[in-house]
Order: C-alpha cells, then sequence, then structure tokens
C-alpha cells in the first residue's frame, strides 16, 4: 500500500478500520505521515471516527500518536507472551517448533508424535551410516535407490547430528529433555557421530585372503604376505623385510592343508577342560554380578540427578534462582544425564552369559572330535 500510494498520485484516500489494523509499529507510521505532508494523502479512521491529514487538528494528531503507541505496545506484548509460552512449553519437554523428519505435530494434543511412515526412514539412515561402509554422498545415493528419498547432503548430516532423535532438543540456546519418543538408541547415535568425525570407518580390501597377517617367515621372521595371480590363484611369500629370503611360494591351497593336518590332532583332556570351564563360569557370575551392581549405582545416580533437575525448576518458578543460572546449571545437568544414560545404556546392552554359545559347549564339540578344517573355514570365511 505504501509503495503505491508512493508511486502513483492518484490514490489520495486511505479507509482503514482503526489504528491498529493499519500499523503496528513507528516505522510505518513515520512513513505514511510522511505521505501525508509530501502528497495530501488523508486517513480515514471508521470506528474512532478520526481523519488524520496533513491539515488534521492537533488534538487528533495527538490522539493519533497515543493509538498508535497503545498499538505498537499491544503487538510487543503479544511477542512478549509468545515467547514466554513457548518457552514454557519447552521447559515442560514438549518441543515448540516445527518437527523433524520422523515425527509430526500433532494438532489435537499440541505433542510431537512418532510418524510411521518416516520414523524407519530416520532409523534405516542412521543404521547405514553407522555401519562406516557410506559417505554422506553414497548414503544420499542409497536412500535415493532405496526409499525414493530425495535429500541434500547438507540435510542428511542434519539429520545425523540431531540430537531430536535421542530426545532432547534445543530451544533459544538451552538445550532440553524431551518428552516426545527418541527414535535412535544412545549407542547407535554415538557411533555415527564416530564416523562423522572420521572414527569407526571400515577398511575395505578388494580381496579377502584367508590367512592373511596370521603367518611368520620362519627364516627371517618377516610377515608372510598374499597375492592374487591372474585373478584367480592366491599365493603366500615372505614380505622380504629383511632382505632376500630362501622361502618358496606356496599356494593357498596346500597353506590350508597343511595346517588343517595339525589342527586335527589338537585334544584337549577333559579333567583340564572342566577346570577350564568352571573357572570361566565363575568369572563370568562375578562379572555379571559387578555389571548389576554398577547399572543399580548409576540408575540411582540418574534418580538423584533428575529429583534435583525438578527441583531447580521449581525454584526457577517461585524465583528463587535467576533463570540465567538456571539454564546454567540445566545445561550442566543435562550433559550428566546424557552421560548416565550413556553408561547405563553400555552396560545393559552389553552381551550376557546366557546370549553367548557356552564354553563349556564347546569344549564338548572338542572332544567330541568335531572339527572343520582350515580349508573349510576359509571357504566359510570368503563367503561372508
Amino acid at each position: 500500500m505504501l509503495g503505491l500510494l508512493a508511486a502513483d498520485g492518484s490514490p489520495r484516500i486511505v479507509v482503514v478500520e482503526k489504528t491498529d489494523r493499519l500499523y503496528r509499529n513507528r516505522a510505518d507510521a513515520l512513513a505514511l505521515e510522511e505521505l501525508i505532508e509530501k502528497r495530501g494523502i488523508e486517513v480515514h479512521l471508521v470506528k474512532e471516527a478520526r481523519v488524520v491529514g496533513k491539515d488534521s487538528r492537533s488534538q487528533d494528531e495527538f490522539m493519533h500518536d497515543i493509538h498508535v503507541a497503545v498499538a505498537k505496545h499491544y503487538v510487543e506484548n503479544l511477542r512478549d507472551e509468545v515467547k514466554k509460552g513457548m518457552r514454557e512449553k519447552a521447559e515442560q519437554g514438549i518441543y515448540p517448533g516445527r518437527a523433524p523428519i520422523g515425527y509430526r505435530n500433532n494438532s489435537v494434543t499440541r505433542a510431537i508424535d512418532v510418524d510411521p511412515e518416516r520414523a524407519p526412514i530416520v532409523k534405516h539412515i542412521f543404521d547405514l551410516y553407522a555401519s562406516g561402509e557410506h559417505s554422506l554422498i553414497t548414503l544420499r545415493r542409497t536412500m535415493l535407490h532405496e526409499w525414493g528419498i530425495r535429500l541434500s547432503r547438507s540435510y542428511f548430516e542434519k539429520i545425523l547430528k540431531n540430537r531430536f532423535y535421542l530426545g532432547y532438543f534445543v530451544w533459544q540456546g538451552v538445550e532440553y529433555k524431551g518428552t516426545h519418543t527418541p527414535l535412535i538408541a544412545t549407542e547407535l547415535y554415538g557411533r555415527v557421530q564416530g564416523v562423522l568425525a572420521g572414527r569407526h570407518k571400515l577398511k575395505h580390501r578388494k580381496h579377502v585372503f584367508a590367512f592373511a597377517g596370521l603367518l611368520r617367515c620362519a627364516h627371517d621372521g618377516c610377515t608372510v604376505t598374499a597375492e592374487l595371480q591372474k585373478r584367480k590363484y592366491v599365493y603366500y611369500r615372505c614380505s622380504h623385510g629383511r632382505g632376500k629370503c630362501p622361502l618358496p611360494y606356496m599356494r593357498e591351497q596346500d597353506v590350508s592343508d597343511r595346517l588343517g593336518e595339525l589342527l586335527k590332532h589338537i585334544y584337549m583332556p577333559e579333567t583340564v577342560a572342566h577346570s577350564i570351564v568352571a573357572s570361566l563360569q565363575a568369572d563370568s557370575a562375578r562379572n555379571e554380578m559387578e555389571r548389576q551392581q554398577r547399572m543399580t549405582g548409576l540408575k540411582q545416580r540418574l534418580a538423584t540427578l533428575r529429583a534435583r533437575m525438578d527441583q531447580m525448576y521449581e525454584d526457577k518458578l517461585d524465583g528463587k534462582i535467576e533463570e540465567g543460572f538456571w539454564a546454567r546449571k540445566m545445561n550442566e545437568s543435562l550433559e550428566q544425564e546424557r552421560q548416565l544414560e550413556s553408561d547405563l545404556a553400555g552396560i545393559m546392552t552389553s552381551i550376557s552369559p546366557d546370549g553367548i554359545l557356552t564354553v563349556q559347549r564347546i569344549f564338548e564339540l572338542a572332544n567330541k572330535r568335531i572339527f572343520c578344517t582350515l580349508r573349510e573355514l576359509k571357504r566359510n570365511v570368503v563367503n561372508c
């Protein structure tokens, strides 16, 4: 409207319901006042029964300025109330903004719900990248091919670094513990951050050799290395780290047969096997007891910390502590909470004695002379 009035001299009258429907800041008021003075524009305020123009009385101009100030105060107060309401919502653990991919805003409950259609996509993104086999570019290509998701490389990085999927969110520079359901486990998120930082990346080999790094030369003690000849024959030779060596080239088939013959005669007496099993079972029981004690201790520390955080929030509401002090202490407490949750998750997901093949069963198989040759082992390794 201001542009039209400034460019075209034909419109001379602005009809408006009341002052706060025309402008709500001092800059717009000054711009219109300048047009009133230069072009003779008149502003007709219908509900206020007043006309503001170049020849208006001082009384009308004075009342108009008062209404402009009231409108400006209304907007600023409304903005403060909105910010206050959003901050209180964040303090309750409800994200006051638009939910990221994998979640959706519930317009009825005003909460953040898991999106059943896109949540599996986010989980798959984290699983793929945590493997260390993908860069952000190959991850983008894979998701486009498998799911038809077309996102930018920077957006994938934003997803992988977003702690929202752990159950936290940042609002106005302060991190809060959200009430929404976490999509990603702490351990998986940590592995992803390690890959992003350049750690935990897998080393890819063009060819898989069954005995690579396992053998040393009997002549000079150097490592025995493997070579692929004619793209299908594997030979082992001395690496010649100390000069020329008389060790001849050996086919992988021959190495497998000779080592297999040695392993066929390995046998452990039953009394020794039982002694080892008993010792390992005792160690396992003791480790499990220590594991349970650590879990109990971490849960108690976590409960105490959360009780303190709740008390700090009550003190802030009662005005006992200042906003800045509360925000600083809350950030410190949230960091401690994240560390305790990470430690607890690591202990809870550790391997349990019941989840693995027991040592006793292994010795039983050994004493029954159920062996596989290195040739079969090599075949299994290569197939895997």
